[in-house]
């Protein structure tokens, strides 16, 4: 007998354990149907939970355990059923071996899951300019103490101009994770690694950081209101305290409605009274916009106030130093601890996209935080709308989520999909990719709110809104003449050149110079 076949013989020997399924064969015709098809994904799921993500089949086999042997032809339409079935469950067959037996064959079948089921909190930062943003964000996934000169900030600002000068352009991404211990990135720089943290965690923490230096507010408006964020950070450093920046992030944070959480940094540069001063204009900041502080200073009291942060009750202040590391275990307890907010994957597929790429060898790649829904390899999407107002189909070859390619990917999830059926010049930022058939909208009716304006505000008032990751020029018409600072009232809002895709229930944030609000779209 070959060494194969004894393999064989040994694995059926054991009978049906952990992650073992024997089969004869399957076909498409019978297996493929709804009720059957259900069956076998539920069947393969629980094999999958059983053996910790991985499950073997036996093609071609009894269900005594005999080693039949079949055609080549039914081999090969039951391993494409396996497929399938693993598909529909966020799994793939990652690995086939054949056998010949009795005239016959027989297949042995390994599934891993590729989507597993977690919790993938999404975490944007917010922050004046070189209050440590980065660098605390570095430390975290990696664990690695800062030199004091923003070392660990190499780890996500990986642009020549960026490094030269120190200071953050544009949106970075980064993950770190958790099963029953922290996973860290010992090189975040690289894409193997990034993939094998999403591999190997049960619960993801991602974090898209966002740019501090005032010029740049529109990026951050892009960071916290484009991705599907769950918690927003707040960092400010010790040595300078809270700034104008400071307080307009955390309006921006609380206009979306995001819970928060504020870090001290750079605690190891000053006195203890100076951090206590920092503290004290904190506490006076969250007082003026009724949220209430709490020092949160070990580990111990995480678990106690995790649910009160996610409901936005409580903001958590956390002194930390990414050079000594204090405070490091503390954010890692708590992440851990904090439970996934935006959960909309019982919804219709939908992505808004901010970010497009063309891989050699891939083609388009369109990358944004999914919304709502769940999207799979092969799945068909709307693709719109353009400038003209229209809609393309598009097929996704393949899904990826912080370089690891998956089949699967579910609401939360920050993803980069590659599209068929376009050129790259016809996918662009504020575009959708969803299920079913967006609707292209020129003028919709909000509430608004001014929060800055230094004169009056009427008709024909031109300002930048931000929805989702939107940044349009808007022409406003205001239900009465004029409206100032501190007045809210409803206006009619026509995108000044090409429709998007919004809807009634959306937040958004508009800007010109100085001037800023906030408002939500009642009816389109």
């Amino acid at each position: 007998m070959s060494s194969g076949l004894e393999k064989l013989t040994a694995i059926a020997g054991n009978g049906e354990g952990v992650g073992l399924e024997f089969k004869e064969f399957l076909t498409r015709e019978t297996h493929l149907k709804a009720e059957r098809r259900q069956t076998l994904a539920c069947q393969m799921k629980y094999k999958l939970l059983q053996a910790d993500g991985k499950a073997q089949y036996i093609v071609g086999i009894t269900d005594s355990g005999y080693l039949k042997g079949i055609s080549r032809p039914r081999l090969d339409e039951s391993m494409d059923v396996l497929q399938v079935i693993a598909r529909d469950i966020g799994a793939n067959v990652s690995n086939r071996e054949d056998y010949p037996v009795h005239g016959g064959h027989i297949g042995l079948v390994t599934i891993k899951n590729t989507h597993v089921d977690k919790d993938h909190i999404l975490v944007g930062t917010a922050g004046h300019v070189d209050h440590g943003k980065s660098t605390l964000v570095g430390t975290i996934v990696s664990g690695t103490p800062d030199d004091g000169a923003g070392k660990t900030r190499l780890y996500l600002d990986v642009k020549p101009h960026e490094i030269e000068r120190g200071l953050s352009a544009d949106l970075s991404y980064v993950v770190y994770g958790f099963n029953e211990r922290v996973i860290r990135l010992k090189n975040p720089l690289s894409k193997k690694e990034r993939a094998g943290v999403v591999q190997k965690s049960r619960k993801l923490v991602s974090f898209v950081d966002t740019v501090g230096h005032e010029p740049w507010l529109r990026t951050t408006i892009r960071g916290i209101v484009g991705p599907k964020l769950d918690y927003g950070l707040l960092v400010v450093s010790a040595d300078d305290g809270v700034t104008h920046v400071t307080r307009e992030h955390l309006g921006i944070l609380l206009a979306m409605e995001l819970p928060t959480i504020v870090a001290i940094t750079k605690i190891d540069r000053v006195s203890q009274r100076a951090i206590q001063e920092v503290e004290s204009q904190i506490h006076d900041v969250l007082g003026t916009v009724g949220r209430v502080p709490y020092k949160l200073k070990t580990v111990d009291g995480v678990e106690r106030i995790c649910s009160k942060v996610a409901q936005g009750l409580l903001v958590p202040i956390i002194r930390t130093s990414p050079v000594t590391l204090e405070g490091i275990e503390i954010f890692d307890e708590l992440f851990k601890c904090l439970p996934k907010r935006n959960i909309s994957e019982n919804g219709d597929f939908e992505v808004y996209i901010d970010r497009v790429y063309q891989i050699t060898g891939v083609g388009s790649v369109a990358s944004g935080t999914i919304k709502s829904g769940s999207v799979a390899v092969g799945d068909r999407l709307y693709l719109g709308p353009a400038k003209d107002g229209v809609l393309r189909r598009v097929k996704i070859q393949s899904i990826e989520m912080h370089h690891c390619n998956v089949e699967k990917a579910s609401a939360g999830d920050i993803v980069g999909l590659a599209v068929r059926g376009v050129k790259p010049h016809q996918i662009e930022r504020g575009m959708v990719l969803a299920r079913n058939k967006p609707a292209a909208v020129r003028e919709f009716v909000s509430e608004v709110y001014i929060l800055q304006h230094p004169t009056r505000i009427g008709r024909g008032y031109e300002p930048v809104i931000h929805i989702e990751t939107i940044s349009e020029s808007v022409t406003f018409h205001p239900e009465s003449e004029f409206m100032m600072a501190g007045e809210s009232g409803k206006v009619r809002i026509r995108f000044k050149y090409r429709p998007y895709h919004v809807y009634a229930g959306q937040k958004f944030i508009f800007r010109e110079g100085k001037s800023k609000g906030i408002g939500k779209i009642l009816n389109v």
